[in-house]
């Protein structure tokens, strides 16, 4: 994605910044008092840190949020091939926590940022971890065998992406979008189209999946001592919400939370319902800060 050209109406362009540590250039936005305790926010797969728009302000009224793009998604540009795996991605991010000079109390992981989010446990000093429909399980049916071809068919021949990008429309993408269990609007919409027209970020998201993993973090789930609210939405098409709750008695402590009308992008559809789960466990677990007009 190139910024210059997107940033004029891109959703909380005015918070953005960037930053270059190992090798991976960060897009990152930023909001909320300073002081208060940081919350660090990870979207899915194929997505960005647009995902957050509307959930990111209402919790910079109490805490202080950081949301970034995945390595080559959205407007980050990773080191390399080498730095897409869980594991790398997890190292990455809190190499720039280091870089920072941030140490957040929690992440809120979306999808596949969930599985980061619990990655990020034995990296970080984390007090707490809130996963959104959680991909915490691994790929099954046709994503067994799509993901694994395409990584083969992305080392052979470049132009896989760039077929994607110019065959993607708004209706395509919009149907995408409801497959997944969701109900967008169509301002909510459009960042999608944006992204899956740009062939980098369609090269880095199937990239990204193509290497996913899961296995050594599944077993780990046992080990994992940080507190853990895992929230799904019982429409969500996209990760079964039994996949949540099954990790969830593997995690020593975890609560799952199931919403009834919500699908997978749950926090882009009712990001109130969202923030009225997530506020009162955090401020449960004593990370909490006094409510602030301070945006930015």
């Amino acid at each position: 994605m190139n910024w210059e050209a997107e940033k004029a109406d891109w959703p909380l362009a005015g918070v953005s910044r960037f930053r270059t540590v190992n090798g991976t250039t960060w897009h990152l936005q930023e909001m909320g008092p300073k002081q208060a305790p940081l919350l660090l926010l990870l979207h899915g797969a194929g997505a960005s840190s647009h995902s957050f728009a509307d959930l990111m302000p209402r919790l910079a009224r109490r805490w202080r949020v950081m949301a970034l793009d995945l390595p080559g998604h959205g407007f980050t540009r990773r080191a390399g091939l080498s730095r897409a795996r869980l594991p790398q991605v997890a190292e990455d991010i809190a190499a720039l926590m280091a870089a920072e000079r941030l140490s957040p109390v929690a992440v809120i992981g979306h999808s596949a940022g969930g599985a980061v989010a619990l990655e990020l446990a034995d990296r970080l000093p984390l007090k707490g971890i809130v996963t959104l429909n959680g991909a915490l399980a691994e790929f099954q049916g046709v994503a067994g065998w799509l993901f694994p071809f395409l990584a083969k068919v992305l080392a052979v021949n470049p132009f896989t992406a760039l077929f994607f990008a110019r065959t993607a429309t708004p209706r395509n993408v919009g149907q995408m979008i409801a497959a997944t269990g969701s109900r967008l609007s169509p301002a909510q919409l459009r960042p999608y189209f944006r992204l899956v027209r740009d062939r980098a970020h369609v090269d880095g998201a199937l990239t990204m999946m193509s290497v996913w993993d899961l296995r050594p973090l599944i077993a780990r789930l046992p080990q994992i001592r940080v507190p853990v609210l895992s929230l799904t939405g019982a429409r969500d098409k996209a990760v079964a919400p039994d996949t949540s709750a099954r990790a969830a008695t593997r995690l020593p402590q975890a609560t799952h939370r199931d919403l009834p009308a919500l699908g997978h992008l749950m926090h882009e559809e009712d990001p109130d319902a969202v923030l009225a789960e997530i506020e009162p466990w955090l401020a449960e677990l004593g990370l909490f800060a006094q409510p602030s007009t301070q945006l930015v």
